[in-house]
């Protein structure tokens, strides 16, 4: 059974067991975490489309970790003017481990 659920604004697909890193959400490490913006549930041969989400449909979660990503590194340039600016950041992220999806 997998299904794609709205997490922070964003589509994800996912399956019972999986382990997902998301934008920062405002939970502890250890906690859970249930997501209702389910948008399509597949079960075998039964498929659920919602519209815009599916009723009763939900995703519940439980928060491994909380954490930095990778740096972005972004560079400025304008040609012919001598600008250049680079700098970088660090997004914050928070890993999830896919309990059940109930339908």
């Amino acid at each position: 059974m997998f299904a794609i659920v709205t997490i922070s604004g964003k589509q994800h697909l996912v399956a019972q067991g999986q382990r997902l890193q998301v934008d920062a959400l405002p939970a502890a490490a250890g906690s859970s975490v249930r997501f209702d913006s389910v948008l399509l549930t597949v079960d075998g041969d039964r498929i659920h489309v919602g519209q815009p989400h599916v009723t009763g449909a939900a995703v519940e979660a439980k928060v491994l970790r909380q954490f930095r990503g990778d740096k972005v590194t972004v560079l400025k340039y304008k040609p012919k003017v001598r600008y250049r600016k680079k700098f970088g950041h660090r997004q914050y992220r928070t890993e999830l481990e896919i309990i059940k999806i109930t339908a």
